[in-house]
C-alpha cells in the first residue's frame, strides 16, 4: 500500500535540512570521528575493518567496500526496507515536522516478499489480538493477575505487547481463515498444526501468556507461549519459518536500539524474561538470544551497533558455560566484554523481585567483571585449590590467558593478583606467562588490536588504479556538483562531446536538469533529484573524494583534454584496425591516407 498523497519538495527539503545524518545513522552503526568524516562497520555487507565513510559535511554517505551510497533518505530506504515516502515519514517524525500525509503500511518497513508479507501481517494481527484479550477481557483477567503478582508493570505488559491465547483449540485458525488468510500458509508460518489422522488444522498456543518476537524492524514474526499452570512445556515457541531464524534474531533489539546506541553499551540475556524484567529496572538497552547459543550473526549484528557488551547469564553451570561461550566469541569479534555474576541460583527476575531495581542496575550490572577477571574465576571451577596438582593447573591455565592480554598493565595486574593470592614470585610468573607467548603453547596469542581512534581504513575499492579519462571525468563531476557555473563551463568545453563513462554522462545530463530547475549546488538535495540508485551510489562515492576548494583554470583544461583524448585514442585504434584491413586487401593508397588521419589525430593529442 502506497501513500495516497505525494509529499511536497518544500517539506522534503525542510526534512533534509532539519536532520543530522550522522544521528540516524547512528543509531544503526558504530561510527568514530577520522578527520572530517566518520567511519564505522558497513551495515550491508559483512566486514571486520571500517570502510563506511560518513559526512556530516555533505550529509552524504559511501561504502569503499561494497559501494553502498547515499543520503539519509536512501540510507533508511535501504537499512530498513522502506520506501522514499515512508523514511521522509520517519524522518519527518524524528524532526517534528508535521507532513498532511498517511503512513504506509508497517508491513512495509521490511522489504518482505508478498508470500512471506502474509505470514507477517497475521502475526501482527494476533499480537494485537492477543494483547486486546489480556487486557480488556474477562477470559485474559486470571492471565493478567498472573503477570501482575509476578512483577509485570501494566506499564511493560503494554511496552513489550504481551497477550493471552485462548484455551481453544481452533479459535485462532478460524479466526485466521475468515480475515482470509488460508490454513496451509498459516501452518508454514507456525501458527497452527496439521493433524495427521484428518489433515485438520488447529491451534499452536492455546491457554498461555504470549510474548510477541519482533525483527529488528519492529514487525512481529514469532511468539513465545508461556504455561499459567504446571503444563509443559514451560515455554512454547514458535518454530522456524521463513520470516523467522533464531540464530539472527536478538530479542528486544528494534526497541534497545536507540539506548544501546545512547549509552553505547548493550546487555546480553539469556532470554526474553530477563530483558523484560531489566526493562522494568531501568535497563532499556538489553537484548536477548532466542533459546540458541550466541551466533556468528548475532556477534555481527552487535558489533556493528556497539562496541561494550555487558553478558549477564544464569549463575547455574550452564549459564555460566554459555557466558564463557558467548565472551569469547564477543571478544575474539573485537567487542570489549564484561560479564555480570548473577547470585547463586538466581536470575535476573529472582534478583529484582528479592533485591530491587536500583540493586540490580548498581550491584550486578553496574559492577559487571572484566572478561579477564571472569576468566579468573571461570577456570577455578571444579579445582581444589588446596589440592597442589589442581593449583598448578590452575595457575597454568590462568596464566595461558594473562599472556594473551594486549596491554601491559593489565597483564601486571593480574600476574600481581596471582602472586599475592598464592605467595608466588612476580618474577617467575612474569617469566612463564613470556614463555607462554612465546611458544605458542594453547592457542596462539591474540594480535594487539588498535585502538579504534587509530584504526586504519583500508578502502578497497580504490585499490586498483583508474585510467586517467575516468578519474578526470569523475574529478570534474565533483567540482560540477559543488559549483553550477563549473557545470556549464565544462559543458560548453567539452564541445558537444560525452564523457567516456555512460553512467558519468548520465549524472551530468541530471545534473544539468538540476541546475535548470533552478536549484543550488547541495549533494544530499541531488541524490534525492537522482532516480536511479546506481547512479546515487556513484555520485556518493564521488562526493567523497579529496578535492581542492578552487578548480584552477589549467586544471580544468587538463581534465578536459584527459576526457577528449581518450575519444581520440579510440578513434586512433578504429583507424588502424580500418589501415591494417585496407593493408590485407592490398589498397596501399587508402592505407597510406588513413596513415595520414593517423599522424594528424595524434599530433591534435
Amino acid at each position: 500500500m502506497l501513500m495516497a498523497e505525494r509529499i511536497a519538495e518544500e517539506k522534503i527539503n525542510e526534512i533534509r535540512q532539519a536532520v543530522e545524518i550522522v544521528d540516524v545513522i547512528g543509531d544503526y552503526v558504530q561510527l568514530k570521528k577520522h578527520g572530517r568524516n566518520y567511519f564505522g562497520l558497513c551495515p550491508f555487507h559483512g566486514e571486520n575493518t571500517p570502510s563506511f565513510s560518513v559526512s556530516p559535511d555533505k550529509q552524504i554517505y559511501h561504502c569503499f567496500g561494497c559501494g553502498a551510497g547515499g543520503n539519509v533518505f536512501s540510507f533508511l530506504m535501504e537499512v530498513d526496507g522502506l520506501s522514499f515516502q515512508e523514511a521522509a515519514l520517519k524522518l519527518a517524525e524524528r524532526t517534528n515536522i508535521e507532513l498532511e500525509v498517511e503512513a504506509a503500511s508497517p508491513l512495509k518497513r521490511k522489504a518482505y516478499p508478498e508470500n512471506y508479507r502474509q505470514m507477517v501481517d497475521a502475526h501482527e494481527l494476533l499480537r494485537k489480538f492477543y494483547h486486546h484479550l489480556l487486557v480488556n477481557t474477562d477470559e485474559g483477567q486470571p492471565a493478567l493477575e498472573y503477570l501482575l503478582k509476578r512483577g509485570f508493570s501494566k506499564e511493560s505488559i503494554d511496552k513489550f505487547q504481551i497477550g493471552y491465547a485462548l484455551p481453544s483449540w481452533e479459535f485462532v485458525t478460524g479466526f485466521l481463515q475468515k480475515k482470509g488468510y488460508s490454513a496451509e500458509h498459516m501452518e508454514k508460518a507456525g501458527l497452527i498444526i496439521k493433524r495427521d489422522r484428518d489433515g485438520t488444522f488447529f491451534d499452536r498456543f492455546r491457554d498461555r501468556v504470549m510474548f510477541p518476537i519482533l525483527d529488528h524492524q519492529g514487525n512481529t514474526i514469532a511468539f513465545s507461549g508461556r504455561a499459567l499452570g504446571d503444563d509443559e512445556p514451560k515455554y512454547l515457541n514458535s518454530p522456524e519459518t521463513p520470516i523467522f531464524n533464531k540464530s539472527k534474531i536478538l530479542y528486544n533489539f528494534s526497541k534497545a536500539r536507540s539506548s544501546i546506541r545512547k549509552h553505547q553499551h548493550a546487555i546480553l540475556f539469556e532470554g526474553f524474561a530477563d530483558v523484560i524484567a531489566a526493562d522494568r529496572s531501568g535497563v532499556e538497552n538489553g537484548v536477548a538470544t532466542m533459546g540458541t547459543s550466541l551466533t556468528g550473526e548475532h556477534v555481527s549484528i552487535l558489533k556493528k551497533n556497539v562496541q561494550n557488551i555487558t553478558i549477564c547469564y544464569d549463575s547455574d553451570k550452564a549459564g555460566i558455560e554459555a557466558a564463557y561461550r558467548a565472551a569469547v566469541l564477543l571478544n575474539d569479534a573485537g567487542c570489549t566484554v564484561k560479564v555480570a555474576m548473577m547470585p547463586s541460583g538466581m536470575d535476573p527476575d529472582d534478583y529484582i523481585r528479592k533485591y530491587g531495581e536500583e540493586k540490580f542496575r548498581n550491584e550486578v550490572i553496574g559492577s559487571s567483571s572484566t572478561f579477564m577477571s571472569f576468566k579468573i574465576q571461570y577456570f577455578r571451577r571444579g579445582k581444589n585449590l588446596q589440592n597442589e596438582g589442581d593449583r598448578l593447573q590452575y595457575i597454568e591455565e590462568v596464566l595461558k590467558e594473562i599472556s594473551r592480554l594486549d596491554k601491559a598493565v593489565e597483564k601486571d595486574l593480574y600476574l600481581r593478583q596471582l602472586a599475592d593470592e598464592f605467595s608466588l614470585s612476580l618474577d617467575a610468573l612474569k617469566q612463564q606467562a613470556n614463555q607462554s607467548q612465546d611458544n605458542g603453547k594453547g592457542q596462539p596469542a591474540r594480535q594487539p588490536q588498535p585502538e579504534p581512534e587509530k584504526k586504519q581504513f583500508v578502502f578497497t575499492r580504490q585499490a586498483g588504479l583508474k585510467p586517467a579519462y575516468h578519474e578526470a571525468e569523475r574529478r570534474l563531476i565533483a567540482h560540477m556538483i559543488r559549483n553550477s557555473e563549473i557545470a556549464y563551463k565544462v559543458q560548453e568545453l567539452l564541445q558537444g562531446k560525452t564523457f567516456n563513462i555512460d553512467e558519468h554522462q548520465a549524472i551530468i545530463t541530471y545534473l544539468l536538469g538540476f541546475y535548470e530547475k533552478g536549484y543550488e549546488p547541495d549533494p544530499s538535495r541531488f541524490l534525492n533529484y537522482l532516480e536511479d540508485n546506481k547512479l546515487k551510489r556513484v555520485v556518493a562515492d564521488i562526493e567523497m573524494m579529496s578535492l581542492n576548494d578552487e578548480l584552477a583554470d589549467q586544471e580544468l583544461t587538463d581534465y578536459i583534454k584527459q576526457v577528449l583524448n581518450y575519444q581520440k585514442l579510440l578513434k586512433i585504434k578504429d583507424k588502424q584496425a580500418e589501415q591494417k584491413e585496407a593493408e590485407r586487401q592490398s589498397d596501399y593508397l587508402r592505407a597510406a591516407a588513413i596513415a595520414m588521419e593517423i599522424i594528424q589525430l595524434r599530433k591534435s593529442l
